[in-house]
């Protein structure tokens, strides 16, 4: 593991396309910007596996707009 040190907008290259930049520090947080194409997964890493596996395409996701407000609360009926 490489382990670096950077200021506040300060910016980490990752190969050709991925740009890691460190947006705001806090305290102990870290606010970091990541910019990478389209086709490079970039996830949390406490995320489990599985949420990788899911492909969302927007046409297909359903419009909340075209569920009854009850059944989008999830109210039984």
């Amino acid at each position: 593991m490489l382990v670096l040190s950077r200021r506040q907008n300060e910016r980490i290259r990752v190969g050709d396309t991925v740009v890691v930049t460190v947006v705001r520090v806090s305290g102990d947080k870290v606010r970091i910007g990541i910019e990478a194409p389209p086709h490079v997964k970039v996830l949390r890493d406490e995320l489990p596996v599985e949420v990788d596996c899911i492909p969302v395409i927007a046409d297909q996701v359903p419009s909340t707009a075209a569920i009854p407000l009850p059944r989008l609360l999830g109210a039984v009926g």
